[in-house]
């Protein structure tokens, strides 16, 4: 049996209406205040029944009552709420050619606007790819995911002989029945839907190397062949200018090197990573003149072996360089140490003597550790930089000497600046030329031409007949840890591998095992990170090595569990649970 819809009134039916509409609606008097708000305005307004306009939209306040001065109704009044976009349009409500209140009509734009923003993005992204595509001097022949030709560049006319307006729209099974082309990577990454390379011969005799790639939507469907296309003898060209211009490079880096390296006989530099070799072309540059020069970088790193160098090259190279560790001298005679003292100076001061800026005359004093020298002292040497003159202590009178300075330290002297621990006026005389030292392991292409050289000096040296080669594993290893110590742990692993070896050959097993657990992890540490393993993944990957590595030391559960202070059903548990048992 059909039933009538029930009869609403006319207050229900309007009641339904406001609220029915996608739009925010607002009924407010002459004085602004609101008489309607329907559910729209309420959600995304926050404007209710009985609230004023100006207080709870004041952005349509000013508006409003410029509609009610001239009746005349303004439109796309922007609005902004909880991060969404609104437009709202005020109309007057007359009556009798008198204006009673205001109608409020907000739409919500977000949605709208970010379509557009979209839109307008997708347009200008398709036309600065169709720009590049046909800017580049490589071919590209584009196809859908049924082979046929929807984009043909200029550069691939130019090198294939085919016009694009021929053949637009065409299959490529067509071209090659009807001989245009000989073979086709397209039809090839169609049948293996991945990554495909061949060769082509063009109609104009040209050999170009043919990449296609398959371009998927998200349901995994085929819907691009893109092929890149490249003439093989213009690279090949290309790859031998390069190979002959590198060759030069490095021929001129090594000539460049030799120069460098010619007054040091008794230290070995070994400059294969960039980073070093542009720090060795900055020395010998900072070498011709006489700035101060702050050396900086961790302990080990080869700071007084740059110092030298900068001696060695410089005009002052006849003269002494004479070095002070400044953090070996007690607080209370660094001053004297470095300006030197009169006879009955102080208790013991039983002649005159001179500091080390005055046995420097005309030539270098390296001041290693600066970071050391006390505050007291610090004042006395900013002065002499400032204008070359010293005093001795006890003595009122000063004298000028000649000195450059060269300072290193493996301290942050801007943070000892930032605690008042380090004078700043001090900390950028001596930083008029820089040098950072790289860390040895920023500089891993060194590390194995290092341990080569020191490995058969320690030879030499010990009377051990050589040379000491390194198998894979062991290089590998030696060159995948960190170096805490720099060059100079180096050095020292190097004689022990020496001293320690039992044939011409060095194994991972002779290398020390703190090494090897070290370099093992910074392997694995360096792999997690590139894998993108959510942090219980990672811990997971860590135990895993963890126990491996601890069964292999202590091959039963019960001293592995005593190793790592837990109980032996946890360690068989957490076997069990890595499939180590």
């Amino acid at each position: 049996m059909n039933t009538r819809p029930p009869q609403l009134s006319w207050k229900q039916l309007s009641s339904t209406f406001l609220n029915t509409t996608q739009n925010g609606i607002l009924v407010s008097d002459y004085c602004l205040k609101t008489l309607i708000s329907n559910k729209k305005a309420q959600d995304q307004l926050g404007i209710f029944k009985g609230e004023w306009v100006k207080n709870a939209l004041p952005e349509l306040a000013e508006h409003s009552e410029s509609v009610i001065k001239n009746t005349t109704s303004i439109g796309n009044i922007r609005l902004i709420r909880n991060s969404k976009n609104f437009m709202a349009d005020i109309s007057p409500i007359l009556h009798n050619q008198t204006i009673v209140g205001l109608f409020f009509l907000v739409r919500d734009v977000t949605l709208l606007e970010t379509a557009t923003r979209e839109m307008k993005a997708c347009q200008k992204s398709s036309l600065e790819l169709d720009t590049i595509i046909n800017s580049s001097h490589d071919g590209f022949w584009i196809s859908d995911g049924q082979g046929k030709v929807i984009k043909i560049n200029p550069a691939s006319e130019k090198l294939t002989g085919i016009k694009a307006e021929n053949f637009i729209g065409k299959s490529i099974q067509e071209l090659l029945d009807s001989d245009v082309i000989d073979r086709s990577v397209t039809l090839k990454v169609m049948e293996t839907r991945k990554k495909e390379t061949i060769i082509q011969r063009t109609k104009t005799g040209k050999n170009l190397l043919l990449t296609g790639t398959p371009v998927f939507d998200k349901q995994g469907q085929l819907i691009r062949v893109v092929v890149n296309e490249r003439d093989i003898t213009e690279i090949q060209a290309l790859k031998k200018e390069i190979d002959e211009k590198q060759t030069l490079k490095t021929r001129l880096e090594e000539d460049l090197l030799d120069m460098q390296l010619e007054a040091l006989q008794s230290k070995k530099i070994i400059a294969k990573s960039q980073n070093f070799k542009t720090i060795l072309e900055k020395t010998a540059k900072i070498a011709r003149v006489d700035s101060s020069v702050l050396i900086l970088g961790e302990s080990g790193t080869g700071k007084g072996v740059i110092a030298e160098l900068i001696h060695s090259h410089s005009k002052r190279r006849d003269k002494p360089m004479i070095k002070l560790n400044c953090g070996n001298i007690p607080e209370s005679l660094v001053e004297s140490e470095l300006f030197g003292y009169k006879k009955g100076a102080f208790t013991g001061a039983d002649k005159n003597k001179a500091g080390r800026f005055e046995i420097a005359d005309k030539g270098i004093l390296f001041l290693d550790e600066i970071a050391e020298v006390p505050l007291a002292s610090q004042v006395k040497l900013l002065r002499f930089l400032e204008d070359g003159c010293l005093s001795r202590v006890g003595e009122t009178t000063s004298k000028r000497v000649n000195v450059r300075i060269i300072a290193a330290t493996n301290q942050n002297l801007e943070a000892m600046v930032a605690d008042k621990t380090f004078r700043q006026d001090l900390y950028y005389r001596l930083k008029v030329i820089p040098i950072l030292l790289p860390p040895l392991r920023n500089r891993k292409a060194c590390i194995l031409p290092l341990i080569s050289h020191y490995l058969n000096y320690f030879c030499e040296k010990h009377g051990i007949e050589g040379p000491i080669t390194l198998s894979p594993n062991a290089a590998n290893t030696l060159e995948a840890y960190a170096y805490p110590g720099n060059i100079r742990e180096l050095i020292n692993l190097c004689e022990r591998l020496v001293v320690m070896k039992e044939g011409n050959k060095i194994h991972s097993k002779d290398l020390p095992q703190s090494l090897m657990d070290s370099a093992e992890y910074e392997t694995l540490f360096k792999d997690v990170q590139t894998q993108e393993l959510s942090f219980r993944e990672m811990m997971e990957t860590f135990e895993r090595q963890i126990l491996k590595n601890v069964m292999e030391t202590h091959l039963t559960q019960s001293k592995a569990a005593r190793a790592l202070g837990l109980n032996q059903s946890t360690i068989a548990r957490k076997l069990q649970k890595y499939k180590l048992v």
